[in-house]
């Protein structure tokens, strides 16, 4: 794997002047978005995108125009640490738990969940293929980094010293991972602030400053567990439970007086000696590198394709190897490995979810510095009476409450996109807490304020501060980082070289979308 910030971004801007079918409403061209290919990312870069309202479907990166779009589709994401199990979410959560240990089907079709993948927002994505780059390799990759500098500094004489230095100060921090520790999060409990109990006066309640008094069932239940991880080795999410995922397992699987079950006390449950079946979760990084990805590959392409025959009437032409390749195997994410990140590193992954020996289900995610992003879900849909678009759902979430012990800044799930307008989409907010994103500002709004809003109108400003502006927006076009002829310059530079008619405007809408931050880190590519 790639050390943290060791490459650049390189994308390609396509703009969207076209319309495409909305795979919603099914309007044929009402579906409207700007889009860019993306050669190579970085998870800092595609983590700001996708919390400016971007998201991706293989390597194409796209932003739905949302005050014109017949569908408006606002990212969504949950607080994973304050989840809460509905009690639809439990009721899936049991019928598997049923299923593992007695065999037992449950009858009649799943009321929990209305779509049958969790996530669904990029199934008819035609425009991801129209719009696929043909640039050779040999164009994206720059020259030395020298000669980078000498062309970043030819606006030196010409008077710009000051841009300039500025220029290289973005330009020798730009890559570096940022990990925003000092900006508190909406709904995220305070580090500093701590809880005082005074000891009550006799006769007047427990007190609060002694831990609570403990039934004796709980302790019995808590040594049977640490019983069992002492006599078995458990395999997590593909590889062996580390001693602090087994103090993790222990502390959420304990029963915690008068308080909701939480998904690990479903998730985590020991089983009985004569389960009748295994389930077994394994986390694979997409790449033809890895020997687990390789030798379940076959598999995998057969169970999407089944998939999405069944669920999405899809032609076999459709959703052939190549298809499942370019759609679900290519990802434009640098794999990275952190100090302070998770185990398994940064990048794409799929989770794959082996019953009895064979895959039944895969979710495919990015694991980001800020949040696990769902992709896709594909499921044996023989298995459809396991409601798994849910299950899958909440065993990411609780991945992700999992990789938030070793990486404090991961913290969130985000579900792709949102969408009111369409009544089988909604179901994406019984994740609670969760938060829609402003589609003007870019900040973060509690879902229960939206959805009056949304009731009046399918798009929608949410944050409700009418002189807030977008913080992130673009000041200074001149920044820009471009990669032209092999050479990374400041786009005040190619102005300068470029022959032809200008494409100011097109730079200027690019830069507006993904932002001042991101447009001086990510290379955005010219011929």
């Amino acid at each position: 794997m790639a050390a943290a910030g060791s490459s650049a971004s390189i994308v390609e801007y396509f703009g969207g002047e076209d319309g495409y079918r909305c795979g919603y409403c099914k309007n044929e061209t009402g579906n409207l978005s700007h889009g860019m290919w993306a050669h190579s990312m970085t998870v800092q870069d595609y983590q700001d995108l996708i919390d400016r309202g971007w998201r991706r479907s293989g390597k194409y990166v796209y932003k739905p125009i949302m005050n014109q779009t017949c569908c408006p589709q606002y990212t969504i994401r949950c607080q994973a640490l304050r989840f809460q199990t509905s009690k639809s979410h439990k009721k899936v959560l049991k019928k598997m738990l049923k299923f593992i240990s007695k065999g037992d089907v449950s009858k009649g079709v799943s009321e929990e969940e209305p779509m049958d993948s969790h996530i669904e927002d990029v199934v008819t994505c035609d425009f991801a293929y129209k719009s696929e780059s043909h640039v050779s390799q040999s164009e994206l990759t720059p020259l030395s980094v020298d000669h980078t500098e000498r062309v970043e500094n030819e606006d030196k004489d010409i008077g710009e010293t000051k841009e300039e230095v500025n220029a290289q100060q973005v330009e020798s921090g730009s890559l570096q991972i940022c990990a925003h520790k000092d900006t508190t999060v909406p709904g995220e409990p305070s580090h500093s602030a701590k809880i005082v109990h005074a000891p009550p006066k006799p006769g007047k309640g427990a007190d609060l400053s002694k831990p609570p008094c403990r039934k004796a069932k709980d302790i019995r239940k808590e040594r049977k567990l640490q019983k069992l991880l002492q006599n078995q080795t458990c395999a997590f999410e593909g590889s062996e439970l580390q001693a602090e995922d087994q103090v993790f397992l222990l502390q959420n699987s304990k029963s915690k007086t008068n308080q909701p079950k939480t998904i690990e006390d479903f998730v985590f449950v020991p089983l009985p000696d004569d389960a009748q079946h295994k389930l077994e979760v394994r986390l694979v990084p997409v790449s033809f590198e890895d020997p687990q990805f390789k030798s379940s590959f076959n598999q995998s392409a057969t169970l999407f394709a089944k998939y999405q025959m069944a669920i999405h009437k899809d032609t076999p032409s459709d959703c052939g190897e190549n298809e499942f390749t370019r759609f679900l195997c290519n990802s434009p994410l640098e794999a990275e490995n952190a100090p302070n990140g998770p185990e398994c590193g940064y990048g794409s992954f799929h989770q794959q979810y082996w019953l009895d020996g064979k895959i039944i289900a895969v979710g495919v995610i990015d694991i980001l510095p800020y949040c696990v992003s769902s992709v896709y879900l594909y499921y044996d849909p023989d298995y459809s009476f396991l409601s798994l678009g849910v299950y899958s759902a909440l065993r990411e979430i609780a991945f992700t409450r999992q990789l938030h012990e070793k990486a404090s800044d991961l913290c969130f799930y985000y579900m792709g996109f949102y969408i009111h307008s369409c009544p089988k989409m909604r179901y994406k907010g019984q994740y609670r807490p969760s938060d829609l994103l402003c589609p003007e500002t870019y900040v973060w709004t509690p879902i229960e304020q939206c959805l009056p809003l949304l009731e009046h109108s399918k798009y929608c400003r949410f944050n409700q501060d009418v002189k807030a502006v977008d913080e992130g927006r673009i000041k200074e076009l001149g920044r820009v980082r471009v990669l032209h002829k092999r050479t990374v310059m400041p786009y005040s530079v190619y102005k300068k070289r470029r022959k032809g008619p200008s494409d100011e405007a097109s730079v200027q809408q690019y830069a507006s979308l993904v932002g001042q931050t991101c447009s001086e880190r990510m290379l955005l590519f010219r011929s």
